[in-house]
């Protein structure tokens, strides 16, 4: 059931709404549209900074992600449940900027091309929180901007929404036409590589802390060197890109040392909480 909470009071006026979402977001799209986008750069937790989306994009991030909560309806963005507040939307933080971003760009979120991801990660229940997720993503004002699903065939959008967490598979899995896809699982063997369909599960995760116990200090074992390499390997083969989270992000030698690792094994999107940090680091490799 959609989560409750005491004394929640849910804005209504669907006209002053956009009103007040539209207005910042088209004056937030275009000033640093122009950095050069960074392929293998993801936001975790994107939401928990200053400007949610807006640093990600000035870094030249290209993907994000956020945590929602269905609420009397509403998407709700915040980690637990005593974070939400009733301004912070789904609609707010990233559909709306999103809209006004591309809209600006002639069909991308930057000027020079580049696949985006929001990846959406669920955490009220699933079936309920995706078909209201899906009612918005449907919407005349933002289904143009998305990636889709339909008899077969994936048409590529400005962005891409991927599901994780609470994820309703089955759902996803038998609808003909759908506007978000799965984030799999690299430890479930039906996610991962060509056995699966990149169509439904174009993204494998996991947390790198149940398959590795390297966390940067010294040499990287060669036999988990090994299996990072047949990880990513066995997805791309499947036409699936990886990621995942918990990996070092302190800043130091120790951290440095997984994400160089990380970039040389092909990983596709390196986790973080510090986006000067990671853009640096991409920056200067590159």
């Amino acid at each position: 059931m959609p989560l409750s909470r005491r004394s929640f009071t849910i804005l209504t006026a669907s006209a002053a709404t956009a009103g007040l979402l539209g207005a910042p977001a088209l004056a937030q799209a275009g000033p640093r549209s122009w950095v050069r986008p960074l392929a293998r750069a993801h936001a975790h937790n994107d939401y928990e900074h200053e400007r949610p989306l807006f640093d990600a994009l000035a870094e030249g991030f290209t993907s994000v992600e956020a945590d929602i909560h269905l609420v009397e309806g509403e998407l709700l963005v915040g980690h637990d449940p005593e974070d939400l507040t009733p301004s912070r939307t789904l609609e707010s933080l990233y559909l709306e900027p999103l809209r006004a971003r591309v809209l600006a760009n002639h069909g991308g979120v930057y000027r020079r091309r580049m696949d985006f991801q929001l990846l959406v990660d669920i955490k009220t229940e699933a079936e309920s929180t995706y078909a209201a997720l899906e009612r918005r993503l449907r919407h005349p004002r933002y289904g143009f901007l998305f990636s889709a699903y339909a008899r077969g065939r994936v048409r590529e959008g400005a962005v891409t929404v991927v599901l994780s967490g609470n994820r309703p598979r089955t759902v996803l899995s038998e609808q003909s036409h759908r506007l978000a896809f799965y984030d799999g699982r690299i430890g479930d063997a039906t996610d991962l590589g060509p056995g699966s369909d990149a169509r439904l599960t174009p993204l494998v995760s996991d947390n790198w802390t149940k398959l590795f116990t390297w966390a940067g200090e010294g040499a990287f074992p060669a036999a988990e060197r090994s299996l990072l390499e047949e990880v990513v390997n066995k997805a791309h083969a499947g036409g699936q890109r990886v990621r995942f989270w918990a990996t070092p992000d302190t800043p130091g030698p120790a951290r440095t040392a997984v994400w160089k690792a990380l970039v040389d094994a092909g990983v596709d999107h390196i986790n973080t909480d510090d986006l000067p940090g990671l853009a640096g680091f991409l920056r200067a490799k590159w």
